[in-house]
């Protein structure tokens, strides 16, 4: 499955003053059917399931957590967590979302940001498969994961084309243990357990151009 992820506008409020001011990040984090500026599709059916498994899973259990910047996979990164999702509610075609974020390191730069004028947005990240249709859209299939509602990130409405291209082109598969990982290093991983000392002597400008174009895919 690959890494699918959305940036869109949201707004960015406070509540109280001093040292009891709170942060808090409201707006569409999601929307269906309709195509959005990468040229995907989300059918409603398929996004609402993802969603209320995510407000299920996530959500209630005060697990809905969000990074600042573009993480380069689906897990979800402690040391990067920057505020958490508080709720998900269905607005016709949109999940409006409210998250607050924290005073830990990676939320008190984003406040930083805020305070200073910043302008940030906010960007879905998830995992699944995706067929192009007659018309040149990518429709999000059934399979679709939700990893996170919003991450939190710089100019939204700028180009995205170099994060597509980073996201997309690297397979994730889940490993069992609450966590995802890349089937091109697995694989590459696998062939060279496989082999012999030889062989890995023989074969090691091949492995090496592998790595090379697999490192490039994800940087």
């Amino acid at each position: 499955m690959k890494l699918i992820v959305e940036s869109v506008d949201a707004s960015f409020v406070t509540e109280g003053v001093g040292a009891e001011q709170k942060y808090f990040i409201e707006g569409v984090f999601l929307q269906a059917d309709v195509p959005n500026k990468n040229r995907r599709l989300y059918p409603m059916t398929i996004l609402e399931s993802a969603v209320n498994t995510y407000i299920t899973e996530r959500v209630i259990q005060h697990r809905a957590y969000g990074e600042l910047g573009h993480p380069s996979g689906p897990t979800i990164n402690p040391e990067r967590v920057s505020h958490r999702i508080l709720s998900i509610v269905r607005d016709g075609n949109n999940f409006i979302g409210r998250a607050s974020i924290n005073k830990n390191p990676m939320g008190l730069i984003a406040r930083n940001f805020l305070d200073e004028g910043s302008r940030l947005g906010v960007s879905s990240r998830g995992v699944g498969t995706l067929k192009e249709r007659a018309d040149g859209l990518n429709e999000v299939c059934e399979d679709y994961i939700i990893a996170t509602a919003a991450d939190i990130v710089m100019d939204p409405s700028g180009p995205d084309a170099m994060v597509r291209g980073i996201m997309e082109n690297v397979e994730f598969y889940h490993n069992g243990v609450g966590g995802w990982s890349t089937k091109d290093a697995d694989l590459m991983k696998t062939d060279i357990q496989t082999m012999t000392r030889t062989q890995i002597r023989e074969q090691k400008t091949a492995l090496l151009e592998k790595f090379l174009s697999i490192a490039g895919k994800t940087r």
